[in-house]
């Protein structure tokens, strides 16, 4: 067993072998069969929709004295619960605001959070004493602008079908989820996700340094629905130091979600730790839950979501018929389609939902299936993002090698 400062010794030497997940995979795929020496670190992410996000915010309103304290407050139109600190006559107001809290149908917490990561300005509206009090404001003139998660990146999540003969309108769908058995919702990034390659905590656990979002930050401890079998994390970091293209809003067809990344590095101290860190796809169960009691009553993998399949989704413009009313554009969640003009890669999360919905079939993409009693249910919806998770992992390697993410 090597200790964790050699290996921080390694990295300030310029001799260290920092692989991402994907990167590690790939060659145990290949058949090498690596041993604790031959790599040091190995960086983890995961990317998609994760409900248990929200944000503390420190916001200057008025000049001091002007109001007592707000009642409410809104920004963009997004409701924030302003307090716990009352800040009375200060002129600025605290408050707490949930990355799933909605404004309409189309913007929601998420989307706000990627605004501010993007140094946007966000409108601020207070009602105080009878009063209405405005202003526009940037993150870098925030008194604080912190993210958290109350859980995030689970081992392992469920994939959802509707076996009623019924459209079930739910966070798990853009447009609502077909039965019975017609589609299969799923989420996770599989063999790259952290607690998937540390199961046991060994590694992620209080005070370990993350990314959440692009940006530095640390583990606060397991997450309010942990449990041993699905083990997840909180976890916080400063918004302006986010990347806004690791966050941002995800439309459902309940209403507007929010998408977090979270990636971390994994020590290679000895035997136990790579074997861990060698679990693949096939390897990983995914429970298969009905939407409508959320109980699990079949098994699938995540082989069947990311081995095989298409990881972008292609449009063929001149293949479009430019129908009238467009089921691609109306179910990307994002906003990332655009009808004649083509796919918004900043925007696109390769969830698959216009492909899924493209009548004409100008947009396409293989997202796999589940085998459920031998009926072949094909997966219209990825809620995780795999190409941002493994951009994250990348961009956690060169942190490392650069001695911006310190190991330990």
């Amino acid at each position: 067993m090597r200790r964790i400062e050699e290996i921080g010794e390694r990295i300030r030497g310029g001799d260290a072998v920092v692989l991402t997940a994907a990167d590690l995979k790939k060659r145990i795929r290949e058949g090498e069969r690596l041993t604790p020496g031959d790599v040091d670190v190995v960086t983890c992410g995961t990317c998609g929709v994760m409900s248990g996000t929200a944000a503390i915010l420190s916001l200057p309103v008025t000049e001091p004295g002007v109001f007592s304290r707000a009642e409410s407050v809104r920004l963009n139109g997004v409701p924030a619960f302003p307090g716990p600190c009352p800040n009375e006559r200060l002129g600025l107001v605290d408050l707490i605001v949930y990355g799933t809290a909605q404004a309409g149908p189309r913007y929601g917490g998420g989307h706000l959070f990627a605004d501010l990561a993007a140094g946007k300005a966000i409108e601020v509206e207070v009602a105080a004493g009878g009063r209405e009090y405005a202003r526009t404001v940037t993150v870098d003139e925030c008194n604080a602008a912190r993210l958290f998660t109350t859980r995030s990146a689970f081992k392992n999540y469920t994939a959802y079908v509707n076996r009623e003969h019924s459209v079930v309108r739910t966070i798990f769908s853009t447009g609502g989820l077909l039965g019975p058995c017609r589609e299969a919702s799923v989420s996770g990034c599989g063999e790259i996700n952290p607690i998937e390659n540390d199961p046991a905590l060994r590694f992620i656990r209080p005070g370990s340094r993350v990314l959440v979002n692009g940006a530095p930050g640390f583990v606060m401890g397991e997450g309010t629905r942990s449990s041993k079998e699905r083990p997840n994390i909180m976890a916080f970091a400063e918004i302006r130091e986010m990347d806004s293209r690791y966050c941002g809003g995800f439309v459902t067809s309940a209403g507007p979600e929010c998408i977090t990344a979270i990636a971390t590095a994994i020590p290679v101290l000895d035997r136990a730790a790579l074997d861990a860190l060698s679990v693949l796809d096939e390897g990983i169960p995914l429970p298969v839950a009905d939407i409508n009691d959320r109980r699990p009553f079949a098994l699938a993998d995540y082989g069947q979501v990311w081995q095989g399949t298409d990881r972008h989704v292609t449009y063929d413009i001149a293949a479009c018929a430019f129908c009238e009313h467009c089921a691609a554009g109306a179910v990307c969640p994002t906003g990332a389609f655009m009808t004649g003009k083509g796919i918004d890669p900043g925007l696109c999360v390769s969830c698959g939902a216009c492909a899924s919905s493209c009548t004409g079939g100008a947009v396409q993409a293989d997202l796999g299936a589940i085998a459920l009693d031998g009926v072949r249910v094909p997966i219209t919806l990825r809620q995780s993002d795999r190409n941002r998770a493994e951009a994250l992992c990348a961009d956690l390697r060169e942190r490392i090698l650069d001695r911006r993410f310190p190991i330990p």
